[in-house]
């Protein structure tokens, strides 16, 4: 069957491409905008202050723990960081989206960790809610007789915590790799293509004889 010459030059030279080239080109172009995208996006640090929950002589480590529990919640909340904005010296919106905590169900620990693109102001804004919980913990020790003191600073992070252009180029090729399998499951087989460019048969016109004949 004649090849259809409206078909564009771009397609056949596509289609006759073995099967396997749609696996490589994906996965090349993935790598290539994975890591693109790790270089141009800006590192980032994240920093880490932990503070602990002391029993008083009225109190035990059971209620210790629980206690170091409800503290990691109330870290997030507006009363403390209202006060950690001014040592950190970033606003209480910077502070909700950069600081997260964390609880251990079997130590009275709390963790403040904060992540920034300045390795100093991450260190600076666990410091400042680690400091700021302390300090909302001590006005309510008469009634919780829990002490909640600090157990390690955050130290300025040296290295990022962010991925490295190796690892997202590695996850944009897999991606890319996997979109290409996708169109090649998806793509039509050629034996496909010619049967539905195949044109339907018509019968031919009967011969006079035979037509005669029926009659």
């Amino acid at each position: 069957m004649t090849e259809n010459p409206r078909r564009p030059a771009a397609l056949r030279r596509a289609k006759a491409l073995p099967p396997w080239s749609l696996l490589a080109v994906g996965a090349v172009a993935g790598g290539l905008l994975g890591g693109t995208y790790g270089t141009l996006k800006p590192p980032t640090y994240t920093a880490t202050a932990y503070v602990v929950a002391v029993p008083t002589e009225k109190s035990d480590p059971a209620s210790a723990l629980g206690f170091a529990q409800a503290y990691g919640r109330v870290a997030a909340q507006l009363a403390v960081l209202g006060d950690a904005q001014v040592w950190a010296g970033v606003p209480v919106k910077t502070l909700q989206q950069s600081v997260q905590t964390a609880t251990s169900p079997d130590a009275p620990m709390v963790s403040i960790s904060a992540t920034s693109s300045r390795a100093d102001l991450a260190a600076d804004m666990a410091n400042a809610v680690s400091r700021s919980l302390t300090q909302h913990a001590k006005s309510s020790r008469t009634a919780t007789n829990v002490e909640l003191q600090q157990f390690a600073r955050a130290v300025r992070p040296t290295s990022p915590s962010s991925v490295s252009p190796a690892v997202t180029g590695l996850v944009g090729a897999s991606a890319g790799g996997l979109l290409g399998g996708l169109l090649l499951l998806v793509r039509p087989r050629r034996g496909q293509e010619d049967e539905a460019a195949r044109p339907a048969a018509v019968p031919g016109p009967a011969l006079a004889a035979d037509a005669h004949g029926a009659l």
